[in-house]
């Protein structure tokens, strides 16, 4: 056997470390060392799994076989009076029996062992299951105190009762080492027990910090977003405006410009509402360095790709849209910064690949665009919080009603694909 019981699944306790999250206090990392302490029914009874009782049952047969072999030689001894032999074995039994305790009271069957041990010799099983019990579900001051007494009390024990088959101070060495061996045994599975709970406790701590940095570059991505709605919907309303003043104050002008003039409100108006569509659930930050820009379309790409090659960059551009101002706004602004933060990435990550951006797209069929490299000539640099980036683009794509998918290509490569909402 290596352990004496199941490492425990991690309770989770209301802890002060972040809001929403739960930790393992030190509390509650002392009840996991005493699992039983805890899993106990209204009765009050510990409930035993199938394990439990396979190493239960196992630590009792180890008692009853060393308490055997201590009634062996009990009888085989002629010093030893017949009714002390039977009183011995008797109170043996008793002791091999309250093994099965030792989960509700390891500290207490531990301490009983101690003058139980002292009368009977046939109870030194059940007193090693007790003090390797104890060393596993007790801290070491415990384990140090039974122990301490028990190791004291060997040579007064063995000059009452000496060993028929060994001399005095081989028989109270070999005890003592024995002792000894068993409350380092337990006291390394309860080594090993804080170890894996503190691994684990880790790993949750991990896990929390990565979804916490998720949700925080979400936020990010939301909040650019926003504010490029923002800019955006101000500009068509401002617009509009402008029109409808033109028509209250010229009430006069010619049929044809108040018809153009009507048109021009009206198409305002309409991707005015669509753009406040897009920006109903995005959360409003301050202002930003970009606030007062003039937001990109899809129209810009080329520039970007330019740029990109004036930075050294191997950039391949494939537009099959004829048209990119007949893009609407929202659209290519959203595909124009996934461009963006791909080659951005692809410059991190790949430097020296070839990128190739696709777009393709019609009028009521959407606009797809595509950015991919091979894997880069040299090594590849480990660049760190890598990943916020995309992160963001997915949370962009859906925004605008599309998709984002990216991952890696055969041999080393890299691929993201975006499908955006082009009506007819």
């Amino acid at each position: 056997m290596s352990a004496d019981h199941p490492v425990p699944e991690p309770r989770d306790v209301p802890g002060p470390t972040l809001p929403g999250r739960r930790w393992l206090l030190p509390s509650a990392v002392a009840s996991e060392l005493d699992p039983d302490a805890v899993r106990a029914g209204r009765s009050g009874r510990p409930r035993r799994t199938l394990r439990d009782w396979f190493v239960d049952f196992g630590l009792f047969l180890l008692a009853v076989v060393i308490g055997l072999a201590a009634a062996n030689t009990l009888t085989d001894d002629p010093n030893t009076p017949h009714g002390l032999a039977v009183a011995d074995q008797w109170i043996g039994a008793l002791a091999c029996a309250a093994v099965w305790l030792r989960r509700r009271w390891p500290l207490g069957l531990a301490v009983a062992m101690i003058p139980v041990g002292l009368v009977a010799n046939t109870s030194g099983g059940a007193g090693l299951v007790a003090l390797f019990t104890l060393a596993v579900h007790r801290p070491f001051r415990y384990v140090a105190s039974v122990a301490g007494v028990q190791l004291a009390l060997l040579p007064a024990f063995f000059w009452l009762r000496p060993d028929p088959e060994l001399p005095y101070p081989a028989a109270v060495a070999v005890t003592a080492l024995l002792t000894s061996a068993v409350v380092g045994w337990g006291m390394f599975v309860r080594s090993k027990r804080q170890l894996m709970l503190s691994l684990r406790d880790r790993a949750r701590r991990a896990e929390t910090e990565a979804a916490l940095r998720a949700e925080q570059a979400q936020r990010l991505a939301r909040e650019a977003i926003a504010r490029e709605m923002h800019d955006v919907l101000a500009h068509r309303l401002t617009l509009l405006s402008v029109h409808a003043g033109a028509l209250e104050f010229r009430p006069d002008a010619p049929r044809e410009e108040v018809a153009r003039a009507a048109g021009v409100i009206r198409e305002s108006a309409h991707e005015a509402l669509q753009d406040l569509r897009e920006i109903i659930g995005v959360l409003r930050a301050g202002d930003s360095d970009d606030a007062g820009r003039p937001q990109p379309t899809l129209a810009a790409l080329e520039g970007l790709v330019a740029e990109s090659r004036s930075a050294g960059a191997k950039v391949v551009l494939d537009s099959g849209v004829s048209d990119p101002d007949a893009v609407p706004a929202s659209v290519g602004r959203t595909a124009y910064r996934i461009v963006q933060e791909a080659l951005t990435n692809a410059r991190k990550h790949a430097p020296g690949a070839e990128v190739t951006v696709t777009v393709r797209g019609a009028a009521g069929d959407g606009l797809t665009v595509t950015v991919a490299h091979p894997a880069p000539p040299g090594e590849v640099p480990k660049v760190p919080g890598s990943g916020q980036g995309l992160i963001g683009l997915t949370e962009r794509a859906t925004l605008a009603g599309g998709r984002l998918e990216h991952g890696a290509l055969g041999g080393g490569g890299f691929r993201v694909r975006a499908w955006l909402p082009w009506g007819g």
